[in-house]
């Protein structure tokens, strides 16, 4: 059998290689206690810093890249203000095509009108009435000359 001091040495091995298989004794811990907070253990400190003498340096690569970007940003708004000036060409062009055609419309209406008017000023019987009332008698036929037209498209004279 293993003496005293044995035992110990060989307790003390067990503790060092297998920490979880030796019983501890525990302690008795208040059941109303509440558990620990996470992160509770640390403790952040606030340093107050002064950066008023700092100075920064320039970059020189920032100029350049200031002004691609104000570069692209200008053509980026001539692109969109000519697409929009595109669009409202075109709308504009379709209000005005449809303003020409309620014209078109109007005139035709009108013209139609203007027709109908010259229909009746020239009819056979109002042209009669007016005759009537001018004491206007229908010639005879040994009153009416037919003139002729000439190749050249003048109208020639009847001699008597």
């Amino acid at each position: 059998m293993l003496r005293e001091s044995e035992r110990e040495f060989m307790a003390s091995l067990a503790r060092v290689f297998y920490p979880s298989r030796v019983e501890t004794p525990r302690v008795q811990q208040d059941p109303y206690a509440l558990r620990a907070l996470p992160q509770d253990d640390v403790f952040f400190y606030c340093k107050k810093i002064d950066n008023s003498r700092l100075v920064r340096e320039p970059d020189p690569k920032a100029g350049g890249a200031c002004w691609s970007v104000i570069g692209a940003a200008c053509v980026g708004v001539l692109l969109l203000t000519a697409v929009a000036t595109f669009r409202v060409s075109s709308t504009m062009d379709g209000y005005t095509l449809e303003q020409l055609r309620a014209e078109q419309r109007r005139l035709l209406d009108e013209g139609r009108e203007l027709d109908l008017q010259e229909a009746e000023l020239l009819s056979p019987e109002r042209l009669e009435k007016l005759a009537k009332g001018q004491n206007l008698t229908t010639p005879a036929p040994g009153q009416i000359f037919h003139l002729e037209t000439r190749p050249d498209g003048t109208v020639a004279m009847v001699k008597h």
